[in-house]
């Protein structure tokens, strides 16, 4: 189970308070508007907002949400004009740390996040110095107590997925990103219900720290996590199965 997936299920398992829905509602809207200004507010010709609209869905967004979202990226309603930024960083113990981000301010996002990671122990990058260490991959994950692995690995793999793999909580199918959309309908008609669903960055090789540098780094993701431009997360942190993260 990569270190990506094991982050999230410590977060799953903390739990989203209404504030924190709220914020992942905002950030999915984001994304979204990108998605539809880039490739057209078309699910069926634009696979950027087919996987958003997944991740929407996933969050239980209301569709009256999606709609409006997609009407403001393609300019029928009006909207803010987003960037993608993305930051390549160092946090405790040099582990790597990408940073996607969506805002319409880059200067202040720039300098927000530039504080968090010096609070947190972090520093930023230059650029180039640690994307070369991660690909983008689809990840599709399942409640280990629901479904055996062996049950969805036959599916996944005839379907085109690359791996499967698991731990005490979850399944965790891997896909290239051009076959992920094809590998989840697959694992959907043959009625597993996923819990994620999602094309990250997953490090090629993983990174071990001390204990103490592993809570500080999940506090610098966590705190990266919350701010409001920052999309999505990703390290190259080893998170040994039995690590517990304290509130």
């Amino acid at each position: 189970m990569s270190g990506h997936s094991k982050w999230h299920s410590i977060k799953h398992k903390k739990g989203l308070a209404d504030a924190k829905r709220g914020q992942a509602f905002t950030k999915i809207i984001k994304e979204m508007v990108i998605a539809a200004r880039l490739g057209g507010g078309d699910p069926d010709t634009n696979a950027r907002l087919r996987t958003v609209i997944l991740k929407a869905k996933a969050a239980n967004m209301p569709k009256d949400n999606i709609d409006r979202a997609i009407k403001k990226g393609t300019g029928e309603l009006e909207g803010v004009s987003y960037q993608d930024v993305m930051y390549e960083a160092y946090g405790p113990g040099g582990v790597a740390i990408l940073i996607d981000c969506l805002t319409d301010n880059k200067n202040r996002a720039a300098a927000e996040v530039r504080n968090i990671l010096s609070r947190g122990g972090g520093n930023l990058g230059a650029s180039g110095s640690v994307a070369y260490l991660f690909k983008r991959k689809g990840l599709i994950t399942y409640d280990a107590s629901k479904y055996k692995e062996d049950d969805i690995l036959a599916v996944a793999i005839d379907a085109g997925a690359e791996d499967v793999s698991s731990d005490a909580e979850s399944i965790e199918v891997s896909a290239d990103p051009a076959q992920f959309e094809a590998v989840l309908a697959a694992l959907e008609k043959a009625g597993f219900q996923h819990s994620m669903a999602e094309i990250a960055r997953v490090p090629d090789t993983m990174v071990k720290l001390e204990t103490d540098k592993i809570t500080k780094t999940l506090k610098l993701v966590e705190n990266l996590e919350d701010h409001d431009d920052v999309q999505s997360v990703a390290t190259n942190l080893d998170i040994p199965a039995d690590f517990v993260m304290e509130d």
